[in-house]
């Protein structure tokens, strides 16, 4: 999966694509969007107004198996920076499915009853 980032912040379209399966199902919950196909998956991306860059800070796979996790961190000037967990099912080398929640990252104020239990992150 690094390499998926690695290709999507060298804006290697192509090679992009050649590591998503044609008919791969890709969805964003939290805007309530489906992805569909790997033509899709890469113009979504491709569109994607400029500015960003990628730091991948964790990829975890499931040993011998389908099921990949990463957490990528996507600054984008004049915006912010974004947080992306993706729950991705790989077969042959190729994504079929994924599950990506995006989210900004101090976006969401932290309500007041946690506080008691609760501090802010550092940095």
């Amino acid at each position: 999966m690094v390499e998926l980032w690695r290709r999507m912040e060298a804006r290697d379209w192509s090679g992009l694509g050649a590591l998503i399966a044609p008919d791969a199902v890709i969805d964003w919950p939290a805007t309530g969007e489906r992805i569909v196909g790997r033509s899709a998956f890469v113009a979504v991306n491709r569109e994607y107004p400029e500015g960003w860059s990628i730091r991948v800070l964790d990829v975890l796979a499931e040993p011998g198996g389908e099921r990949v996790v990463s957490e990528v961190e996507v600054p984008q000037e004049g915006v912010g920076v974004f947080r992306v967990a993706s729950f991705w099912t790989v077969r042959g080398g190729l994504v079929v499915a994924g599950t990506e929640y995006w989210v900004t990252v101090g976006g969401d104020a932290a309500p007041a009853w946690r506080a008691p239990w609760t501090r802010p992150l550092p940095g």
